[in-house]
């Protein structure tokens, strides 16, 4: 091979002047000259991950921390396959993602091949941006394309196919970089109608989301809704929250379509900046999907892709509350419970040791239903949960965050039959030396699920339903589980036991595990 730079190094060297500079990786044969290209090139950083849903998730949870575009390497259509329900809750966060999915040579896809699929097909329902990889001259320009697709507000996943003549012929070098046009401002009108709303004070609901949860901007609305006298909340699910002591402790909508609709119940008009009208996360026997009563009004001062941070601000000119301060959640470490090892102790545990600037990845959905309200004046942290629903998303989620911030550390609070959909993501956390403390709720079995039957009316159900939500016979044993990937690990059963076990292991430099028996 000569010394001209071929299309994938022209397209990496694309990536990293983009600043796309870490890769999650699961490649194959029709990737070689890409994973050569990621060898060569000085200033990208290659994790390997054992499945492509731990490499998606991994992605998201980098791309979350860091504000720029994670990449991924996907092996064909089934590779790309594999990641998709972690491309779904990435989907879902707005979370800006490149994906370089191999494909077959040009030449070879008219024989239809054991791997050819469509894969374009694949992609689309999942990506802002779909292309397919012309030639090697074009492939860099495409990656440029990918780069500014995944930065466009409110962000999201771009898939570039990589065919190997495209990879292995002759490059274009570092391709230009394109600018993701800019966040829309919203209007004067949006701005007045707001504040007209807000001001009807207690029976209005200033609902935020996305970035209006970051630090900031979650302090103006805050500050608007105290001066107004509004109501303040969050969605149940949210990609990143900065929360803890001396932030604003900002309250989320219940899960359970009953206890949502209660919150909701004397609202009369919910303005929503950078969040949806609420619904339920499905629909159930004579309940509603939409949350709120149908007489209230829902009108939108800005959406996820328009300029939050803009609107607060002018919002709260108009409202002449940029002098007011709002409330902050003081420091308080809640006391250290003894005996038995419940959800409420446990939480009271996470809350006493958490350290400040940690991160925490939650996919606890029934254990740790109510962690989020009691962490609520823990020391300040970062809170990264499941946005899509579709469950596998913790341990990945974790190894990304833990790999963007290496300084900071990283407490995974796990089920234990979703942490099964992607515990290969143990394996990358040892190897990359990740500073990530996993906490597996060990109930055995899918516990949402059991409380998801009862909402549907199934009253008594039999034994095979209920063989169907059981993680038992024979228990996972995630200790072995763990040290069989290269993380240590112990189990737990008391309160006293888990408060030793979680103080020990915030202390662990690398990864480490607890089985938290419920």
């Amino acid at each position: 091979m000569s010394d001209q730079m071929n299309g994938a190094e022209s397209l990496v060297r694309t990536l990293v002047a983009g600043g796309v500079d870490v890769c999650f990786t699961n490649p194959g044969t029709s990737e070689m000259h890409f994973v050569a290209a990621l060898d060569r090139v000085e200033g990208m950083e290659c994790v390997l991950c054992l499945f492509e849903g731990v490499a998606t998730g991994a992605a998201d949870g980098w791309a979350r921390m860091t504000e720029r575009p994670a990449s991924t390497l996907l092996h064909l259509g089934p590779g790309l396959a594999n990641g998709l329900a972690n491309l779904h809750n990435a989907k879902k966060a707005m979370t800006p993602i490149v994906n370089v999915v191999g494909e077959h040579t040009t030449t070879h896809l008219q024989y239809d091949a054991p791997l050819t699929s469509d894969i374009e097909g694949l992609a689309r329902p999942m990506s802002a941006w779909v292309r397919t990889g012309r030639d090697s001259r074009s492939i860099a320009a495409d990656g440029a394309d990918a780069i500014a697709a995944a930065k466009t507000a409110p962000g999201g996943i771009a898939t570039l196919i990589l065919p190997a003549d495209t990879a292995w012929g002759e490059g274009s070098g570092v391709a230009p970089m394109p600018l993701p046009p800019p966040r829309t401002k919203v209007d004067d009108v949006a701005i007045a109608a707001t504040a007209a709303a807000l001001a009807k004070g207690k029976e209005t609901l200033f609902f935020v989301g996305t970035g209006a949860v970051r630090e900031k901007s979650l302090a103006v609305a805050a500050a608007i809704a105290k001066k107004t006298g509004a109501r303040l909340l969050g969605p149940t699910s949210v990609a990143r929250t900065e929360r803890g002591a001396g932030r604003v402790p900002l309250l989320r909508l219940p899960y359970p379509v009953d206890f949502a609709r209660a919150v909701l119940a004397d609202v009369k008009t919910i303005v929503l900046c950078g969040a949806r009208d609420p619904v339920a996360f499905f629909g159930y026997p004579g309940k509603p999907s939409r949350l709120a009563d149908p007489a209230t009004t829902v009108m939108t001062l800005a959406t996820a892709a328009d300029d939050l941070e803009d609107a607060l601000t002018r919002l709260a000119d108009r409202l002449k509350a940029q002098g007011v301060a709002p409330d902050l959640a003081p420091l308080q470490r809640a006391p250290l419970p003894t005996g038995a090892l419940t959800p409420e102790a446990a939480g009271a545990v996470i809350a006493h040791h958490l350290p400040e600037g940690a991160i925490v990845v939650s996919e606890s959905i029934t254990t740790g239903r109510n962690f989020h309200a009691l962490t609520l004046t823990a020391a300040p942290h970062d809170w990264l949960e499941i946005t899509g629903g579709s469950i596998g998303i913790g341990p990945p989620l974790a190894l990304g965050a833990a790999v963007a911030c290496r300084h900071r550390k990283v407490v995974n609070l796990q089920a234990d039959g979703s942490a099964m959909y992607t515990v290969q993501a143990l394996w990358s956390q040892a190897r990359t030396r990740a500073n990530v403390l996993t906490v597996i709720w060990s109930n055995r079995s899918y516990a949402i699920l059991k409380m998801e039957l009862a909402n549907v009316g199934a009253a008594n159900p039999g034994r095979k339903a209920l063989d169907m939500l059981s993680l038992a016979d024979p228990d996972l044993d995630w200790v072995a589980l763990a040290r069989g990937m290269g993380v240590d690990g112990r189990r737990v059963t008391t309160a006293d036991e888990f408060a030793v076990a979680f103080r020990d292991g915030l202390k662990e430099a690398g990864p480490y595990l607890i089985e938290a028996v419920i």
